[in-house]
């Protein structure tokens, strides 16, 4: 099925976009976090038990704040602002809220090389590609896993973040990339355990930029670095 077919569903169901192997699901709603673990969680297994295919889940979420397994007490200076969700993906803390796109990436690693450092430097260079298409350069860090730009003024922030977790050599969590978030938002933790860098979007770069553009960009730039599985 071609990549711009739609399966129409029940109207409060997500949109399903399939491309070879990869079905790409769409939310237009805030989808609750417990609910969209809860989801991945069950996906990925039925992807290890090969009863499923391999998923990229686009959505946005109301604003939360998520532990990763690194995450540090101290780093939630805000403890009181948001829901706060341990999660088991990789990382420290991070936002989730409107106007930011995550990406949930559930992959079959048995069939993409077995390579958890080359898978996330995988979801890197998805990211790089696609803000490429808006004249964005995004960079990696050595050291400092996501996506950073350098500021028009000077210095860096990051304009996105990664954080997966992997069951059975299957991926789920994945990415996120800011769009138009409220960036105050990010105050009420050390986002990534990172002080002394900000965080920035799209839009506080000057980039008019719609969401349905940000996810055609990282469609069409999907396979430039996860190539169909055979």
């Amino acid at each position: 099925m071609p990549l711009n077919a739609q399966i129409d569903l029940m109207s409060e169901t997500p949109k399903i976009y399939c491309s070879d192997a990869v079905e790409w699901r769409v939310s237009d709603t805030l989808e609750a976090y417990p609910d969209a673990a809860s989801y991945m969680e069950r996906r990925a297994k039925a992807i290890a038990a090969n009863e499923a295919a391999e998923q990229i889940w686009l959505l946005e979420h109301p604003p939360l704040y998520s532990a990763g397994t690194s995450a540090k007490a101290a780093d939630l200076v805000e403890p009181d602002r948001f829901d706060v969700f341990e999660t088991g993906r990789g990382g420290q803390y991070t936002y989730h809220g409107p106007g930011q796109r995550v990406g949930y990436v559930m992959l079959d690693l048995r069939k993409r090389g077995r390579d958890v450092a080359a898978f996330v430097r995988g979801l890197e260079q998805w990211i790089i590609d696609t803000l490429a298409e808006f004249d964005v350069t995004a960079e990696r860090r050595c050291g400092r896993v996501g996506v950073w730009v350098i500021m028009p003024g000077g210095g860096e922030a990051k304009i996105a973040a990664i954080g997966v977790r992997l069951k059975k050599w299957v991926s789920f969590h994945g990415i996120s990339i800011n769009l138009n978030p409220d960036l105050s938002h990010f105050g009420g933790i050390v986002p990534c355990g990172i002080q002394e860098h900000g965080v920035t979007s799209l839009q506080d770069l000057g980039k008019n930029v719609s969401m349905e553009d940000l996810d055609k960009a990282l469609k069409s730039n999907f396979e430039k670095t996860f190539a169909p599985t055979q």
